[in-house]
C-alpha cells in the first residue's frame, strides 16, 4: 500500500475520532442513537444468558421424564434458561428492554443485580421497575443524564414550579395542585437551598402568598423578604404566623361552606383567597427546645398548627414545603404525624440512614438505597416522588442566590398582603415593647 494511502487513511480516522468525540460532548442524543445504542446493544445481546445465569436469573427446568413400566427414563440433563429478553430499545438517554419473569420470579432479583448489569453492558446505570405482573422492565442509562442536565420545559400552571430535570430527560416539576404538601431533606452543601432558591424563583412571578419560616434568624428566607408576605424569625414569631393561618384556613372553610362547595378553586375568581405557599427552612428548629417550659409549649404549638394546616390545607389554597436537614423521629411524634401528611419526597444526599428512610421509606424501599448513594460530589442530585406515586432521580437547576434575591426584588409588587399575619406579628412586637 502507498504511504500516501496510509496517511490519508489515518487522516481520515483522527478526524473522525474529532468530530466524534465533539458531537458527543454537544450533541450527546446523537452521538448515543449513532454509536452507543447499536454497540450497547450488541452487548445487552450477547452477554445477557451468562449474566442471567452468574446473578441467579435463570431458572433450571427438570429434564423429561417417561415411564416406561417400572422403569424411569430421563431426557437431557438439566440446563440453566434465561428468561427471555426483549430486543432492546432506544431512548433519547440509553435503552430499555422487557423481561418475562419465570414462573416464581419476581423483580427483587433484578433489583440486586442492577449493578451487576450495569457493569456487563458498560453503561452508567440500569433501573429496574415493573410495569405489569410478570414483567420487569430494564432502562440503562449510557451516561449520568443529570451530570449536565439541559434546562427542560414545562407549561406554565398555577402553583407550579419547573425545578430541574429528571433522569428519564423530562421535566422535573413541582406542583402543588397535584401535590399539595412537600418534605425535602438535605445535608448541607447538598443542595436544598439552591432547590428552595429555584422554587421561590418560580413561584414569584405568579399570584400567590409566600410565607417564610426560618428560625435560624431568617439567614436563608430573609433573603427574598421583598417577595414574602410574612416572615418569621423565631419559634415565637412561628407560631404566631401560624396561628393566624390556621384562623386564615377556618375563615376559608366558612367562605366553602356559604357558597356550597368543597374547594376554593371552585369559587368564583372575585371570592376565590390568594393561594398561600408556606416555605419552612430547617423544620427541626420548630421541634427541638431548650427544656425551659415556654420553648417546649412552643415547639408543641408548632407541630399541632402545622399538623392542621398539612391535614385541612390542601382543598383551601394553603400549601406546605417543609425543609431539613435532619428529619427523624427523634424529633417527636409530631414530625411523624406530619410527614404523613406530605405526599410529595424529595431527599438529597443525607448524613444518616435514618433520615432517608423517613423521607422515603413510607413511600418506596428501592429509592432510600438510591438516595443514600448520592455522592457529596453530586449536589442538587435527589430522588423525588412523583404524582404517580413512582419515583425518579432528579437534579434542580443551578440558582444563585443573586438570581433568586433579583427576581424576588423585581416581582415584590406582587406580594399579597395577609392582614391577619401582619396584625399577629404587630401584636407581637406591641407585646415586647
Amino acid at each position: 500500500m502507498e504511504p500516501y494511502v496510509i496517511a490519508l487513511a489515518l487522516a481520515v480516522l483522527a478526524w473522525l475520532l474529532v468530530v466524534g468525540d465533539l458531537v458527543r460532548q454537544h450533541r450527546p442524543a446523537w452521538h448515543w442513537y449513532v454509536v452507543g445504542y447499536p454497540v450497547t446493544t450488541c452487548r445487552v445481546l450477547r452477554t445477557w444468558r451468562r449474566v442471567a445465569l452468574l446473578n441467579d436469573l435463570s431458572v433450571s427446568r427438570l429434564p423429561a421424564r417417561t415411564l416406561i413400566g417400572h422403569l424411569m427414563v430421563k431426557g437431557d440433563p438439566v440446563r440453566p434458561v434465561a428468561p427471555r429478553l426483549s430486543f432492546p430499545r432506544a431512548t433519547r438517554t440509553g435503552l430499555t428492554a422487557a423481561v418475562k419473569l419465570h414462573a416464581g420470579q419476581t423483580p427483587a432479583t433484578y433489583m440486586q443485580a442492577a449493578d451487576a448489569l450495569a457493569h456487563a453492558w458498560k453503561v452508567h446505570a440500569v433501573r429496574v421497575t415493573s410495569p405489569e405482573r410478570g414483567l420487569v422492565l430494564l432502562t440503562a442509562m449510557g451516561s449520568d443524564p443529570l451530570q449536565r442536565p439541559g434546562l427542560a420545559t414545562a407549561p406554565a400552571e398555577l402553583l407550579s414550579a419547573l425545578i430541574g430535570a429528571l433522569e428519564t430527560g423530562g421535566a422535573w416539576v413541582v406542583n402543588l395542585r397535584l401535590v399539595p404538601h412537600w418534605l425535602i431533606a438535605g445535608a448541607t452543601r447538598s443542595g436544598k437551598s439552591t432547590l428552595l432558591s429555584r422554587l421561590i424563583t418560580q413561584l414569584a412571578p405568579q399570584p400567590v402568598a409566600l410565607v417564610g419560616i426560618d428560625c435560624k434568624g431568617g439567614m436563608e428566607l430573609g433573603l427574598f423578604a421583598d417577595r414574602l408576605s410574612a416572615l418569621a424569625t423565631c419559634k415565637r414569631e412561628a407560631v404566631a404566623v401560624l396561628s393566624a393561618l390556621v384562623v386564615d384556613m377556618q375563615e376559608r372553610m366558612s367562605a366553602c361552606r356559604s357558597a356550597g362547595v368543597r374547594s376554593i378553586w371552585e369559587l368564583p375568581d372575585k371570592l376565590r383567597p390568594v393561594p398561600v405557599v408556606v416555605i419552612v427552612d430547617e423544620i427541626a428548629e420548630l421541634y427541638l427546645s431548650d427544656g425551659t417550659r415556654d420553648s417546649k409549649a412552643e415547639a408543641e404549638q408548632c407541630s399541632t398548627l402545622l399538623l392542621r394546616l398539612a391535614q385541612l390545607g390542601a382543598a383551601l389554597g394553603l400549601h406546605l414545603v417543609i425543609a431539613g436537614q435532619r428529619v427523624g423521629s427523634d424529633l417527636g411524634p409530631g414530625v411523624t404525624a406530619l410527614r404523613a401528611q406530605l405526599g410529595g419526597r424529595i431527599c438529597h444526599r443525607v448524613n444518616d440512614p435514618g433520615t432517608a428512610e423517613m423521607t422515603l421509606g413510607d413511600l418506596n424501599k428501592d429509592a432510600v438505597s438510591v438516595a443514600q448513594s448520592i455522592t457529596a460530589e453530586e449536589r442538587g442530585v435527589a430522588v423525588c416522588t412523583g404524582p404517580d406515586g413512582g419515583w425518579s432521580r432528579a437534579r434542580s437547576h443551578l440558582t444563585t442566590t443573586a438570581e433568586a434575591m433579583a427576581t424576588a426584588r423585581k416581582h415584590s409588587a406582587m406580594t399579597p398582603d395577609l392582614p391577619s399575619l401582619d396584625r399577629a406579628l404587630e401584636a407581637l412586637e406591641g407585646d415586647d415593647k
